[in-house]
């Protein structure tokens, strides 16, 4: 599954504007957090200092329940934490647990791993030294609980391995998380800053893991490798706990009212997080390319030619508009 939020394809196969577009192609919570107007001037006007990374990591660490001995790394996105994973991480064939996101095999494949796509955690191959999952899924939000993913992580360390857990949607579920329950288990744990606090043009994310890798990573890192406003405003956000708890009681009430409006215009919703809803529909490909001639842009994926993946809508007069384009987009096919 490839990127989405970026309108340009879009614009060029079907019109308009960027403006014109209502964008559920992505995971990233439309409410984004509020920025604090008064950021330090230090925050833009100087470098980031190790002080400033120590405090956000110290937010992150409790947000996250991180063990104390387990090891904490900050970088600009997850998605460039990634492309670092086959250098820290020992030799050896991949098996990734799909259908799922598409940059976690393609990555390992760019560093000229063999890589086996399976379609259960503990369905890798004897020869595998390192197994990749989502948890929660994306795009369908299938969970794996934290005792299960444990049990295939010291598997896993008797064969010399490791297990790689991408929680970049477990904010909200924070149940899911297997980060909280690691002792001295060869996993690494990648969290997104932001999806769920909307802010994904900030570029902040976290790996955690045995020191061992954490601390290769940070090497590897060029310095001031996450801006000053990114220390800053992560920091804030991670430390406000009521913020988090009031969105996540909110993303499931719009999420609610969302699935219902799917429901009734005849898709049959039978995945997806808080923050997207995975749906099953006769003809996904024709719907996906009526609501676009409507401007509204969804996700569809080849090998799943049923699917379709519409994110959160915004506010209610942008439901509204979903449910008007879909009723339209039913008569027409």
């Amino acid at each position: 599954m490839k990127h989405g939020g970026d309108l340009a394809e879009a614009c060029e196969r079907y019109g308009g504007r960027t403006g014109d577009w209502l964008d559920l192609s992505t995971g990233i919570n439309p409410h984004a957090y509020p920025v604090p107007a008064a950021l330090p001037t230090d925050c833009w006007t100087q470098l980031p200092t190790q002080a400033a990374l120590d405090r956000l990591l110290g937010a992150a660490r409790k947000a996250y329940r991180c063990p104390p001995a387990t090891g904490l790394v900050a970088a600009p996105g997850t998605q460039a934490i990634l492309a670092w994973l086959p250098l820290i991480l020992p030799d050896g064939d991949v098996a990734v647990v799909s259908p799922t996101y598409s940059s976690h095999a393609e990555a390992w494949r760019r560093a000229g791993r063999q890589v086996t796509e399976i379609g259960h955690p503990f369905a890798a191959p004897a020869q595998t030294r390192i197994v990749v999952l989502v948890n929660p899924n994306n795009p369908d939000g299938r969970l794996s609980d934290p005792k299960s993913l444990l049990d295939l992580a010291r598997q896993m360390a008797a064969r010399g391995g490791w297990l790689v857990v991408d929680e970049a949607f477990a904010d909200v579920v924070p149940g899911a998380s297997l980060l909280p329950h690691l002792a001295d288990e060869p996993v690494l744990v990648l969290r997104s800053f932001g999806k769920f606090f909307g802010l994904a043009g900030l570029r902040l994310g976290f790996l955690a893991g045995p020191p061992e890798a954490t601390d290769r990573l940070a090497g590897q890192l060029d310095s001031w490798a996450v801006s000053g406003p990114a220390l800053a405003i992560g920091r804030i956000a991670l430390a406000d706990e009521p913020w988090q708890e009031a969105m996540r009681n909110r993303l499931a009430d719009e999420m609610a009212d969302l699935t219902l409006a799917l429901s009734e215009a005849g898709l049959t919703v039978f995945g997806g997080t808080t923050l997207y809803a995975l749906a099953a529909h006769g003809n996904a490909h024709g719907l996906h390319r009526a609501l676009a001639r409507r401007r509204i842009w969804t996700r569809v994926f080849d090998y799943a030619p049923t699917w379709l993946r519409v994110g959160l809508p915004p506010d209610p007069v942008a439901r509204a508009r979903l449910t008007a384009a879909l009723a339209e987009a039913e008569k027409e096919l």
